[in-house]
């Protein structure tokens, strides 16, 4: 099965290689980590030494395995070495910079010999997976050398659960290896199971994107943007971040049509992608509009009231929700199913959102259910509510005050999920560790 998967992934890469050799040359994508990604060479640790493996894809994971392993080390035993993997750029660029005290890798493409080599040099104790990640050669592999594999903050999408569904006899020994998942609420552990998870390791924790989202707007890196963006107290701030074509163009319109009669509405747009900065940077230049992208404002050309903010920086989009007054979360007017509103909702923000938010299913029903957030049907429908929003103070407080309390309400799924990984690697202390009811099959 090994050599047919590599035979797949051979052809898949070539098939690709147009593409990635294009962004690697127009965007400076996928220039790194090719001896791990090829060939596995992951850093190789001393021989007494407990490794614990966290793999995160892309910026998202790494942003919310950030807390869960913050609270792990805290209680690690002596030796504990974290090792992090990420498989983008944007990703590995993150978690170099928010776990400096750990060795930080990239994840190896699923072909055998990088993940037999990635295994045998790393030498883990324990493999920590994030939401949901079934590479078959890197678990097989992980099986036969005798490592804790573990998924948590695990989620089964619809659109996911229809796919795995149709290939289900294949999922489900991929599945049945893991020795813990922790699954964000009881309809994802009930799909899990229902695809091949055994019960018994399965436990309903809640999601760890509620915990530790930031809800201080007096932060300090949300005041030096504030300060650097020349924004006035007067001001009501739109944020239409994490977005994609054409969400970038319908919040522009819809700014540009409000501006007519509230000369104190700004605009900071913040693309999902950084391969489209320039793209939209372009857009907005075409339209008319003045431009002040992040990266080159200085104290001595500081955006004015009438000019369109670019966020054209990774990382700073979490202290940047702080200064919402509005926010449209993207990804919801397309295909991809939404992007996370979590962050927004903590600060208070009036969130809007649109038709499409299936990654995020359960926390738009919760916060629909609190009255925390609007959903849009209609494109238009962008404008006509954010002219709501910003001619009613009290709507846009009520909005987010119910959105803020939501968040609050719903966190500890990390606590929950560090106990799980502490009986893996300490199963002889598991015992005294109370940890949450195993999911009911």
């Amino acid at each position: 099965m090994k050599w047919i998967l590599n035979i797949v992934y051979v052809a898949l890469l070539a098939l690709l290689s147009p593409v990635i050799l294009w962004r690697s040359f127009r965007h400076g994508r996928y220039r790194q980590g090719w001896k791990a990604k090829l060939f596995g060479n992951l850093p190789v640790f001393a021989v007494d030494e407990k490794v614990v493996w966290f793999h995160a894809v892309s910026v998202g994971e790494v942003l919310q395995l950030q807390k869960v392993v913050t609270n792990f080390q805290r209680h690690a035993p002596p030796k504990t070495r974290i090792l992090i993997t990420t498989s983008t750029d944007t990703g590995f660029e993150l978690a170099t910079s928010r776990f400096p005290d750990c060795s930080v890798s990239w994840f190896p493409l699923d072909f055998s010999w990088a993940v037999s080599n990635a295994i045998r040099r790393v030498n883990p104790h324990m493999v920590v997976l994030v939401e949901l990640e079934l590479w078959p050669n890197f678990l097989r592999e992980c099986a036969n050398s005798e490592v804790s594999t573990t998924l948590i903050n695990a989620r089964m999408s619809d659109r996911s659960y229809r796919g795995y569904s149709r290939i289900r006899r294949l999922v489900a020994p991929l599945l049945h290896q893991f020795s813990v998942i922790a699954a964000q609420n009881e309809e994802y552990a009930d799909r899990l199971i229902g695809l091949g998870a055994r019960p018994d390791v399965v436990t309903v924790t809640g999601s760890v994107k509620f915990d530790g989202v930031c809800s201080d707007r007096e932060g300090k890196a949300t005041l030096q943007l504030a300060e650097l963006f020349g924004l006035q107290q007067e001001d009501t701030v739109f944020i239409a971040g994490s977005t994609q074509h054409p969400e970038e163009q319908l919040a522009l319109k819809a700014w540009k049509s409000l501006r007519k009669d509230h000369a104190d509405l700004r605009l900071i747009l913040v693309p999902r992608h950084r391969e489209r900065f320039d793209d939209v940077a372009a857009m907005v230049s075409a339209s008319g509009c003045k431009l002040s992208r992040r990266s080159t404002i200085t104290t001595e050309n500081m955006p004015t009231a009438d000019s369109v903010i670019l966020l054209d920086t990774i990382g700073e989009l979490t202290a940047c929700w702080g200064l919402a007054d509005v926010a449209f979360v993207g990804g919801s007017f397309g295909p991809r199913g939404g992007q996370n509103m979590l962050e927004p909702a903590a600060y208070g923000a009036a969130i809007m959102v649109g038709p499409n938010t299936s990654n995020f299913k359960e926390i738009v029903h919760q916060l629909l259910q609190a009255k925390g957030i609007i959903q849009l049907q209609s494109e238009p429908e962008l404008q006509t509510k954010l002219y709501d929003l910003v001619d009613s103070p009290l709507k846009r407080s009520q909005l987010g005050q119910a959105a803020k309390a939501t968040v609050l309400s719903q966190q500890g799924a990390v606590d929950r999920t560090v106990k799980l990984l502490e009986a893996v690697l300490n199963p002889e202390n598991s015992g005294n560790n109370a940890v949450v009811t195993q999911h009911a099959a």
